[in-house]
């Protein structure tokens, strides 16, 4: 048997025909071809839309987009608002879930703000100096000490305190929505897949967009203002939480599971630590993101800090807006660090004596607050504040009497805004408007094709056709001009600022150091 089989099976792997089907040469023309074609991709590309180009001059012509092809929404849209107002007072859903809604964080803000203000001025400045101490080390404490006390000093305690309750509440809600949706989109690529473009639209739709929804379902008031700083600050940390549970140690995974974990212990005990870095990364961005939407939030009635800049920059008293814009910068400064500081350290064996850190910090914190309590003194005190408002208007006046025109050779600030303007903001802008509609299409869908895939072209024309529909094709043509205008200079002044910053002078530095080393020592 074994040698009649043998003569059988021999010829049918030895043959010429078998040899060439299965040996690599085989796919060598194919895989040739294919990289040809990824190297002649731009040409091929920039041709085919030259071809189009000239066959949509010949057959479409020019023009702006034509409004046969729009559609009016604003029926539809203010039906809707109308039914919102009829039955915002009447209708279960308002009654039972969203008034449910809006009470929860009308006291939980309360609550937080309260708790604020009976620890005072003193116990909330050693709680964030201890704090810092613990998590950073005793230079962020000095300085969460002393931004803390500016805020004091600038006369915004109260606003401060106001901003950092609604700030407590924001957070949080967007931290939970945004792990649970990124929970979801880790664990799941067909959840992922659906969530990325939710997550874009929340993250990049601007705030004033939604705030007369929102408005319009809660009213002007916290609740309203929570809830847009969350749909602005829970995209981040969806998306990290997704990266760091996606992005989980293959072998540790697989151990975990050789060892007989169940899906739920995997997630528990190995996701979920192993992600830790990116769930910290992404309760900074939170904060971020939230802290950025304190003046915008203030327009539905926020208050705090934001309500102060916004009422500054609407009488034009730039020294109150200063007052008032500082304490969010200084909040978002020490927040950033003491989150950045904390995911540096995550992970790091627990240090001898930590818990007694703690206790002693907890107590710090309790006997500050205790001894403002026994003083009298909670809020913090008006001598101790500084007006800063005067001096800075002063010098803002000056600025625009001598900085504003007429500066000799360099021209002033008018000048350079009126160059701007007329060399690159207006050529930008008319050669938009001047491209045809469909040219605008096919250029989108060309450098969205070379940057990415045939998807990515399909979503940017797509969207540039959503626009269109839309009736507001002439107004976003005007917005791009400005964005890609924007844009242009933040890398001119970023690339410039980044190799201002480049370590360059110190490596000569030292070169010359070790030169000179060198030769004194020969």
């Amino acid at each position: 048997m074994t040698a009649t089989a043998t003569p059988a099976t021999t010829p049918a792997t030895d043959t010429p025909d078998s040899a060439a089907a299965t040996s690599p040469a085989a796919a060598t023309p194919s895989r040739s071809a294919r990289r040809s074609l990824a190297r002649h991709r731009t040409r091929l590309i920039a041709a085919g839309t030259a071809v189009l180009l000239v066959l949509g001059a010949v057959l479409l012509g020019g023009g702006t987009w034509p409004g046969r092809m729009a559609v009016d929404l604003s029926g539809p849209l203010g039906d809707t608002s109308d039914w919102i107002i009829d039955n915002r007072d009447s209708h279960p859903l308002f009654l039972y879930v969203l008034g449910h809604v809006s009470n929860a964080v009308v006291l939980s803000v309360r609550a937080v703000y309260l708790v604020l203000l009976a620890a005072g001025w003193a116990g909330v400045t050693a709680a964030a100096g201890v704090i810092a101490w613990r998590v950073a080390g005793a230079r962020l404490a000095l300085g969460s000490v002393a931004a803390f006390a500016a805020c004091g000093l600038l006369g915004m305690w109260v606003p401060t305190m106001q901003t950092l309750a609604l700030m407590v509440v924001a957070v949080a809600a967007s931290v939970l929505l945004g792990g649970l949706l990124g929970l979801a989109a880790g664990l799941s690529d067909r959840m992922h897949r659906v969530l990325r473009p939710v997550l874009d639209t929340m993250q990049v739709l601007p705030a004033f967009a939604y705030l007369l929804p929102v408005v319009l379902v809660f009213g002007i008031g916290v609740p309203a203002a929570v809830l847009a700083t969350v749909v602005y600050a829970a995209p981040p940390m969806a998306r990290l939480t997704a990266l760091g549970l996606r992005g989980a140690d293959a072998g540790a995974m697989e151990a975990a599971a050789s060892l007989g974990a169940t899906a739920r212990q995997r997630l528990l005990t190995a996701r979920l630590p192993l992600a830790r870095k990116e769930l910290l990364l992404g309760l900074n961005q939170s904060i971020m993101m939230a802290l950025s939407m304190a003046v915008i939030a203030s327009v539905i009635g926020a208050g705090g800090l934001g309500d102060r800049v916004y009422q500054a920059l609407a009488s034009v008293d730039v020294g109150a807006a200063l007052a008032a814009g500082v304490p969010i910068v200084l909040l978002a400064v020490v927040l950033d660090r003491v989150t950045a500081a904390a995911g540096a350290r995550l992970g790091d064996a627990p240090a001898r004596g930590a818990r007694l850190g703690w206790a002693i910090a907890a107590a710090v914190t309790l006997a500050a607050a205790l001894a403002g309590r026994f003083t009298g003194r909670l809020g913090w005190p008006d001598a101790w504040t500084l007006d800063v408002a005067e001096p800075v208007n002063r010098a803002v006046d000056w600025m625009t009497a001598h900085l504003y025109t007429g500066v000799p050779v360099i021209g002033g600030t008018a000048d350079w805004a009126a160059h701007f303007t007329t060399w690159v903001l207006d050529p930008v802008r008319s050669g938009l408007t001047w491209l045809p509609w469909w040219a605008v299409l096919l250029l989108v869908g060309a450098l969205a094709l070379l940057i990415g895939t045939w998807r990515t072209a399909a979503t940017a024309v797509l969207a540039m056709a959503g626009i269109g529909v839309l009736g507001v094709w002439e107004p976003a043509l005007d917005t791009l001009s400005q964005v890609l205008a924007a844009v242009a200079v933040t890398l001119v002044a970023g690339f410039a600022t980044g190799i201002a910053a480049a370590p360059w002078r110190r490596r000569g530095c030292s070169t010359r150091r070790r030169r000179t080393g060198r030769r004194g020592s020969g």
